[in-house]
Order: C-alpha cells, then sequence, then structure tokens
C-alpha cells in the first residue's frame, strides 16, 4: 500500500488542493497529516476533495481542533516482505520531533512520521525509520510531502512544484 505523509499545511488551501488531486490521480488510499493543519475549514475542504482516508493529529497551531497527540496503526501487506516475512508493518505518526523519537526507539514502529521543524528528515532510529515529510504551507521551504510504500518499504519525497 501507499501512503501519503504531509504535514504543517497552515492553512495553505492552494498547496493542498495541488496535493490532493495528485494523491487521487495516483491512487493513494491513506494520507498521514502530521499536524499544524491550522483549522476546522482546511480539514473539512480536504476531507471532501480527497477520495481515500486523511488521518490528522494535532500540531501547535491546532489549538482549536479537537485532534489526537499522535496515532498508530497496523497495516496488512499485500505480500510479506520477502526479507523480514512479515505480513504487516506498524506506523505511528506525531507532530513533535521529540514524541517521534521516543516513539521511534521503543522498537514497536517499522516507521514514525512526525512534522513540526518544516524541514524533510529521514534517519532511522534502531530499526525503525523515522520521517518529516516537509511542509505542504512553503512558509520556510518548498513545499514537499512524502510518498511511503508499506510493502517495500520505499520511501519518495515529492516536490509540489515538480508535478
Amino acid at each position: 500500500m501507499k501512503l501519503a505523509i504531509i504535514s504543517d499545511t497552515h492553512d495553505n488551501l492552494k498547496n493542498f488542493e495541488k496535493a490532493i488531486n495528485w494523491f487521487n490521480k495516483e491512487g493513494i488510499e491513506l494520507v498521514l497529516h502530521c499536524g499544524d493543519i491550522s483549522s476546522q475549514e482546511t480539514i473539512d475542504f480536504a476531507n471532501k476533495l480527497f477520495k481515500g482516508e486523511i488521518k490528522y493529529v494535532k500540531g501547535n497551531a491546532d489549538f482549536n481542533l479537537d485532534l489526537p497527540d499522535k496515532d498508530e496503526m497496523e497495516l496488512k501487506l499485500e505480500s510479506p516482505l520477502a526479507s523480514s516475512g512479515r505480513s504487516s508493518t506498524k506506523i505511528a505518526f506525531t507532530h513533535f520531533p521529540d514524541i517521534a523519537k521516543k516513539m521511534a526507539q521503543s522498537g514497536k514502529y517499522d516507521a514514525v512520521f512526525y512534522g513540526h521543524t518544516h524541514r524533510p528528515w529521514d534517519e532511522k532510529v534502531g530499526g525503525c525509520h523515522m520521517i518529516n515529510p516537509g511542509e505542504m504551507a512553503g512558509q520556510f521551504y518548498k513545499p514537499t510531502f512524502a510518498v511511503y510504500d508499506t510493502t517495500t518499504e520505499n520511501l519518495e519525497l515529492k516536490i509540489l512544484e515538480r508535478l
């Protein structure tokens, strides 16, 4: 399964719409939003436009939104990973890097996604990928998001202006 990971939208509907249109075209079924959405209007807009499911967690700019601080899920793999024989992958996401690091260090997850810094990043913490997809808003860096293939564990960073 391919899923998209985004963060730090900060109510930039134009960028969010462009990304969602690409997700729909590419058959992405699940989007994980790592916080700093900023308003319920942005959530409503995205949920109406996206054909799949979007899961959200709360960021520091989401003080008016009733969202969890973190979320986790176990996804069934279409075919077991040849190297490990696993039939599922366990992932988690949050907004804050310090929470993400603790989750990654727990050894419970294959991947942990986070936001807050606006900077794309991928590092290994033990056996866990700790990934920041960058920012959707384009405030400090070019707008980016990540696409993660749970079956192959392949991660791609997408630069919005190149789509």
